[in-house]
């Protein structure tokens, strides 16, 4: 007997031929277990490593023939992982064992790769066991320490072939939260007899396919055969596919242990007709997932077999029930189910965006290697988000990067080349740090909408590819010293929010001049046009003109033109909160040139007025440009401000405050109720105040 084993590597053969690779790692320093299994040790693998194995202090209930545990002493927060060499795009089943002993009292998080999978906190044995595809030539286990110190039991690694779990995924993981043998009766062929299960050899892959709970299954009536199906293309083994459940009426399976909070869940279910009389369209029935219909009329001899499998996906928390109802027909026959297997997708990010993100992370690195912000960058990019990351999900269980903000983060150093190979990047604000060199050249398929490079130090100019961005939107690149305030001849700026490559104090002080230059000229023809309207009417209104205290009027003091800020935050609102605060654009409140005005509410309970250009408006991307760059520099006590605005799918909008009392124009000319008299002096204190720029 060998005293000391850590763990074994397996090949398993038939006559002269393997049949299948199986790498396996028990880390228990146990004896082999009673099957044709072998195991190889991990003694060297963590040379560098605080690690050892221990026993635990009572026998391991269902894994009797070992008592042993390798415990990793690491601190909290580090993280420990087993690699092994992959086969690109082979689907792989992986089973981590944990054996529990109250003296351990460790809390810890699994992962494949980035992927968290599963947090361990031990009041019995637990049994981890996960489906995933691998996306390149190895793959990462690891445990990461929460607590105490994490440890382990036994890890298994085999290769599933050609099975069809992650058919059509680019990548995913598989959490196993049940695989049944509907009708198996406490048959065990790998470990002792009290283990009610069938695994390998009976399953070449080595999967565990266990009896069910007397509990789960409401009504039943087992059944057997001995029928030759060895002969039948089959993913099943074929001691599994030999028994089954039926019933006359109706099968039911209920599974009360899924997580609280919705996740997505493909069932596979598996059928061989144990009756070889029967034939297409004598046993017929419908397949429910929690009450609602996943196939209908499903006869397992529809395609010329007795066998037959389905996969069906669902959405469901906190519980599973899978029914099958007889169809009504001439034949006495109802349901049967041989076998089935409950799989969770876990939640992970895109492998791409994943190693492009840890190149960016490495790049980073190179001149930034005490950066307070990438310290905290480990683990899966999305899972939790790491700092600076917005992610968004795509495909019901995979993720992908789609805003990457440092700005702030006191970085240095060129800007990583590899953010340009981030597919579904939307947003990139790499602004207030000190990078330096060149803008890297984004490929034309990018989908950015929105970048700002300001206030760094770079060199050169724009790249010509960002003339190819056609879903960009925003660009800032001012306060560069050294970087060229010129764009690309071919760049539509036109379509673009953008500082112009010109420093924010240097705009400011550029919109103010064209500002007052404005209200100047205008204030001249104002004071003409005012000049002949008292010429009209000094006469008749004599009396009050001598009545009229003009000192007491704030209106004709003599004061600045405008206030210009240089700082004013305007926000920029998607398109979905607008319809949101506007309910779908509910409330019309006025039309101009522009187009149509609308009222909304902000989830502050502030009231808006939403300006929304419409295709017809004479004003075009220019008018909506000066309007958002001259509001955005300036604050007065006479003017709405604006609060912002929005420009997404083509359409232009300003958001200002609700003013409820109206326009100027509704005061003297709108309907009775709304109109207020004015008398001349009031009149001419508003026409003076507006061409002084009050």
């Amino acid at each position: 007997m060998m005293a000391r084993m850590h763990g074994w590597i397996l090949t398993t053969s038939v006559g002269s031929f393997i049949v299948s690779l199986i790498l396996v790692i028990q880390s228990t320093c146990a004896e082999k277990d009673n099957s044709t299994i072998s195991w190889i040790s991990d003694e060297g693998w963590f040379p560098h490593e605080n690690t050892g194995c221990e026993n635990i202090t009572r026998q391991a209930e269902n894994d009797a023939i070992y008592d042993r545990v390798r415990i990793f002493y690491i601190e909290s927060g580090r993280r420990i992982c087993y690699n092994f060499s992959t086969t690109q795009n082979q689907i792989y089943l992986l089973r981590a064992t944990f054996l529990f002993d109250d003296s351990l009292g460790a809390s810890f998080d699994v992962s494949i790769g980035f992927t968290p999978t599963s947090h361990v906190k031990l009041s019995k044995d637990l049994e981890v066991e996960r489906i995933f595809k691998a996306t390149n030539h190895e793959v990462d286990f690891c445990l990461m320490n929460q607590h105490g110190y994490p440890y382990i039991s036994k890890l298994e690694l085999r290769p599933l072939g050609d099975l069809k779990y992650l058919q059509g995924k680019p990548s995913g993981v598989l959490k196993l939260v049940s695989r049944v043998d509907a009708g198996n009766t406490g048959n065990s062929i790998r470990k002792p007899v009290l283990i009610p299960y069938y695994a390998y050899p009976d399953d070449s892959f080595d999967r565990i396919w266990r009896r069910p709970d007397p509990e789960m299954v409401s009504i039943s009536e087992p059944t057997n055969s001995t029928t030759y199906i060895d002969d039948v293309k089959k993913t099943v083994p074929a001691k599994v596919l030999q028994t089954a459940l039926t019933h006359t009426d109706r099968l039911e399976f209920l599974h009360s242990d899924l997580d609280t909070e919705d996740s997505n869940y493909t069932v596979f279910l598996y059928f061989f007709e144990l009756n070889q009389s029967i034939k297409t369209g004598q046993r017929v029935f419908d397949i429910y997932i929690n009450n609602e219909i996943k196939m209908g009329k499903f006869d397992i001899w529809a395609y010329g077999s007795p066998y037959r499998e389905a996969a069906l996906s669902v959405t469901a928390s906190r519980s599973l029930n899978l029914t099958l109802v007889k169809v009504e027909n001439a034949y006495d026959l109802g349901p049967i189910l041989n076998a089935y297997e409950i799989l969770q997708w876990i939640q992970g990010t895109n492998q791409q965006d994943v190693e492009v993100i840890m190149k960016v992370r490495n790049e980073l690195m190179l001149n930034n290697k005490e950066n307070a912000l990438l310290q905290t960058w480990s683990g899966d990019p999305c899972f939790p988000p790491w700092k600076g990351l917005k992610c968004q999900n795509i495909s019901g269980s995979l993720s992908v990067i789609t805003e990457l903000n440092i700005s702030k983060s006191q970085f240095q150093g060129p800007i990583p080349a590899s953010i340009t190979e981030l597919s579904y990047l939307k947003e990139l604000d790499l602004g207030y740090n000190n990078f330096t060199g060149k803008i890297p050249q984004f490929p034309k398929t990018s989908v950015l909408t929105s970048v700002d490079l300001s206030h760094n130090d770079l060199t050169g100019s724009v790249p010509d590819s960002f003339a190819c961005l056609t879903n960009l939107k925003t660009l800032y690149f001012g306060c560069n010293p050294r970087f060229s305030e010129e764009l690309p001849s071919n760049f539509n700026s036109s379509r673009l929010i953008t500082d112009s490559g010109i420093c924010s104090g240097q705009s400011a002080k550029k919109s103010q001049a064209i500002v007052i230059g404005t209200i100047t000229g205008g204030s001249f023809l104002s004071t003409l046009a005012v000049g002949m309207f008292c010429g009209c009417f000094c006469r008749r209104k004599l009396k009050t003109r001598r009545n009229f205290n003009w000192t007491s009027n704030p209106m004709t003091k003599s004061s600045t033109v405008v206030s210009v800020s240089k700082s004013i935050d305007i926000r920029s609102f998607p398109l979905d909160y607008i319809e949101n605060v506007t309910h779908k654009y509910k409330t019309l409140i006025g039309e101009g040139g522009f187009g149509s005005v609308y009222r909304g509410t902000l989830p502050d309970g502030q009231e808006v007025a939403v300006k929304v250009r419409s295709s017809t408006s004479t004003q075009g991307t220019r008018e909506f440009d000066n309007e958002l760059n001259l509001l955005s520099a300036l604050r007065h006590e006479n003017l709405v401000p604006l609060f912002g605005y929005c420009c997404e799918n083509d359409q232009q909008i300003l958001v200002y405050p609700f003013m409820s009392n109206g326009s100027l124009q509704d005061r003297l000319y709108g309907e009775a109720a709304k109109r207020k008299t004015l008398d001349w002096p009031t009149r001419l204190s508003i026409a003076l105040g507006a061409a002084r720029g009050k």
